[in-house]
């Protein structure tokens, strides 16, 4: 290339960067009177924050309160229950052990009026045996086998 193409060359892209740069700045300046036309209220945007969190914080606790409360009542209910549970548990046991008492005294009776018996029988057969050697014909039958 000789001189002359590349100074117009160079004039081309001189120009191009002055239109770049004043279409540069004209964009800037739209966009920074468009900023500067809007103005932030932030003591209003933090009131506002601030009783929408209240709000929010507010129906969380009584949420929360009425769980509570709820979980606790069922809970007591389920505490009575357990207690009417627990008290006829301890009626039913209370009735065993009486019957196992009254079984106890009962079978100690038995015992008693066994061992009563066998002495009984153990008299009787010792009177047999010596009545026997007395009178040992009479005694050897039994009364339904005697002669009439």
């Amino acid at each position: 290339m000789n001189k002359v193409e590349l100074e117009s060359h160079l004039e081309g892209l001189t120009n191009e960067i002055n239109f770049l740069r004043q279409l540069y700045f004209w964009d800037t300046s739209v966009v920074l009177s468009v900023d500067n036309s809007h103005s932030l209220d932030l003591d209003g945007i933090i009131v506002e924050v601030k009783a929408q969190y209240k709000e929010i914080a507010n129906r969380s606790w009584a949420e929360a309160e009425t769980m509570y409360q709820i979980k606790y009542e069922e809970l007591q209910t389920l505490a009575g229950k357990h207690g009417d549970d627990l008290r006829h548990t301890k009626m039913e046991i209370s009735d065993v052990n009486q019957n196992i008492s009254q079984l106890h005294a009962e079978i100690k009776g038995l015992k008693n009026q066994r061992a009563f018996l066998e002495a009984t029988i153990a008299d009787a057969e010792r009177l047999r045996s010596v009545m026997g050697s007395w009178c040992p014909s009479r005694l050897m039958s039994y009364p339904s086998e005697q002669p009439a």
